[in-house]
């Protein structure tokens, strides 16, 4: 079994990274706390993380409260992963085919600016079931996020090492996975966490307008239901939930893309 860096994890919970996220989330709860003792008109009905924090001593402890993340995550990895599947390697296709270019950007740039919201209705009526129509919209929403980045990322490789290695006599599959492939690699992961902040997004808004379950239909019913400190629970639970699953992103990226941790 191999021993555990303790050292190296010390020096990571203790970093001034760490230390500096604690004390902005400290002064923020704090001034939320203040605002609400002295009844400040901004914040309205919002209730104090006092309020918050007793709730959530109950609900932390109920399964239907850890049902509704396993299904929120569980939808937005449906549609995320089918994004990536879709998506990353029709952006690398454009990006080294200029006929493929040619043929499909015009119409992904007039259905990009469509909000997914939009394709609420639709989705809802041409997707048989009301789970298949969330998973479109999310994939939606990571979709073209992912192609953009990885175009972006094909327009900034060098060409001067594209005409090398064709001078050297490099194969087009060469090129490709030694230098298209490998120079897009941060721009993908770049358009991954991204997109996946934008699926947290819309699936909140679809569990909203088409689902039973999940922390956005949570939100959404406790808002209904007059229960201020549970929309606000929902709230966190939404943001922690991104965070999460933008940060395994990240790490990944960081993971295949070490020449990259220089920088």
């Amino acid at each position: 079994m191999a021993n555990i860096n303790w050292k190296k994890i010390r020096k990571a919970v203790f970093s001034k990274t760490v230390y500096r996220g604690t004390v902005s989330i400290a002064a923020i709860i704090l001034l939320w706390e203040l605002g609400r003792r002295f009844r400040i008109p901004i914040l309205g009905a919002v209730p104090a993380p006092t309020e918050v924090i007793g709730l959530l001593g109950d609900v932390i402890f109920e399964a239907k409260f850890w049902e509704n993340w396993a299904v929120s995550f569980k939808r937005v990895l449906t549609g995320f992963i089918a994004a990536q599947i879709v998506g990353i390697p029709l952006a690398l296709a454009m990006a080294i085919n200029r006929v493929a270019k040619d043929i499909t950007f015009p119409v992904l740039e007039i259905m990009r600016p469509i909000p997914p919201l939009a394709w609420v209705p639709t989705a809802i009526i041409f997707w048989p079931t009301t789970e298949s129509s969330i998973a479109f919209v999310i994939f939606l929403g990571a979709f073209f996020t992912v192609v953009l980045n990885v175009l972006g990322g094909a327009r900034d490789i060098d060409v001067r090492y594209l005409r090398a290695a064709r001078s050297l006599g490099s194969r087009p599959q060469d090129i490709f996975f030694r230098i298209v492939l490998p120079a897009t690699l941060p721009s993908i992961f770049t358009g991954m966490a991204v997109g996946m902040g934008i699926t947290w997004e819309v699936v909140v808004a679809a569990e909203m307008i088409a689902g039973k379950s999940g922390l956005g239909y949570l939100t959404w019913s406790s808002f209904v239901g007059g229960n201020y400190p549970l929309i606000v629970i929902g709230m966190i639970s939404i943001g922690v939930a991104g965070y999460i699953s933008s940060s395994l992103i990240r790490l990944a990226g960081k993971l295949a893309t070490p020449w990259q941790r220089l920088f």
